[in-house]
């Protein structure tokens, strides 16, 4: 069952077009990865879908859950269950890890017709998350990403997505400046969070993290479009070969 589904995307910034009628189709209980050369539009894909201002949609469809986004603000998109998880996380000084999940959490209760969580399960829901991507106590008290190292604000990223639950998480480059330690344990709480009931994009430029997040299928994006598609060996090509033996000219298959 088709959980998202783009249809003939075209995507310009100030008259410039970078996404050039990209087709993907996401199911349930699915992880794609997008891998491919830089300034590709890799990025700008992932922001278009969450709902990022600055860029202009001039033709094609963003199916959700059977509802096209494109309609929707970033607010509604979040609400309904679309998750980015961001290359450089933002600072938030002076709103507390806790503060900021308890609000964004009852938004999206009040959204779906859920009452607000008491004080004490909410607790007990942060401890439990916590767990899943070793976030300590010491960084939950402190001010949104204020101050943490890039694997911390990677790791943060994993931990709100654990604790807001979204039925579709893209991850725009997340490996990006990650030891190997961090790298493991922010894939470990990805892999923990998959079920049936939801669906990952990946955006990377490794395979590396496609050793510990495995794909179902990896996607190849040239010129603004899905060029090649495969399974987790079309990832292995990559890092052998590069991007220059690809047929620039071929059509995705998705």
């Amino acid at each position: 069952m088709k959980l998202i589904e783009i249809k003939d995307l075209h995507v310009s910034i100030q008259d410039k077009e970078i996404i050039k009628g990209l087709n993907l189709s996401i199911n349930y209980g699915e992880v794609h990865a997008i891998m491919g050369p830089n300034g590709t539009g890799k990025s700008t894909l992932a922001n278009v879908i969450a709902g990022k201002e600055g860029y202009e949609v001039t033709q094609g469809e963003i199916i959700f859950k059977g509802k096209n986004i494109l309609k929707m603000s970033v607010e509604e998109r979040a609400l309904e269950g679309v998750f980015l998880g961001f290359q450089y996380p933002v600072e938030i000084p002076g709103v507390s890890m806790t503060n900021f999940m308890k609000a964004a959490i009852d938004a999206k209760r009040k959204y779906h017709g859920l009452d607000p969580l008491k004080p004490a399960q909410f607790l007990k829901l942060m401890k439990e998350k916590q767990q899943i991507v070793e976030l300590s106590d010491k960084l939950k008290n402190r001010s949104v990403n204020e101050g943490f190292s890039g694997g911390e604000k990677k790791r943060n990223e994993i931990f709100q997505m654990a604790m807001l639950e979204p039925e579709f998480a893209i991850l725009d480059e997340t490996d990006s400046g990650l030891d190997i330690d961090a790298l493991r344990i922010v894939a470990q709480g990805v892999n923990s969070l998959k079920t049936g009931k939801n669906g990952f994009l990946v955006i990377t430029h490794y395979q590396r993290l496609l050793d510990y997040i495995i794909p179902d299928f990896v996607h190849v994006m040239a010129h603004g479009k899905i060029i090649m598609s495969g399974d987790k060996t079309l990832a292995l090509q990559l890092e052998e070969k590069g991007y220059s033996w690809i047929d620039e000219n071929k059509e995705g298959n998705e």
